[in-house]
């Protein structure tokens, strides 16, 4: 069976506007098929549990509606009807600048650095959705092309 690298960056959102929610949506949904990349995981306590906690879903309940194989449309269908659901402008912009803002520690930039061949020298942008990039297309290349 095929084995998926994610491509949709974190720093991607979908019409609600929320950074992340289709990459989370990807890797779920791919996990959920059971063709998600082994190097991923479907929902993870990263960027995917901050999206989960910012929008105040519980990942059970996300992972049973995933089960479902919802289109990315239907997702965000789905979210909008939650009880308790946080979508406010605010709650939204907060939740962005979270994403954009996070910054991984040393010894995760330089790994990711030494992986797709460039010197951590300081002159990479340090944000983690661009380091994810980089790792992911990495891992695409080295599954996929090599």
């Amino acid at each position: 069976m095929s084995q998926i690298v994610p491509l949709i960056s974190s720093g991607i959102a979908g019409p609600l506007g929320v950074l992340h929610l289709p990459r989370l949506w990807q890797k779920a949904s791919l996990a959920a098929a059971g063709k998600l990349h082994a190097d991923y995981p479907g929902i993870g306590c990263g960027y995917d549990q901050m999206t989960l906690d910012a929008l105040g879903i519980n990942i059970e309940t996300f992972k049973a509606f995933i089960s479902t194989k919802p289109t990315y449309v239907q997702l965000e269908a789905w979210v909008k009807a939650q009880p308790g659901v946080k979508l406010t402008k605010a709650d939204i912009y907060k939740h962005n600048q979270s994403i954009m803002g996070y910054i991984h520690g040393d010894d995760t930039r330089a790994g990711i650095l030494a992986a797709v061949g460039l010197t951590d020298d300081g002159g990479c942008n340090p944000g983690a959705v661009d380091l994810n990039n980089l790792d992911d297309w990495q891992t695409f290349w080295a599954t996929e092309i090599q």
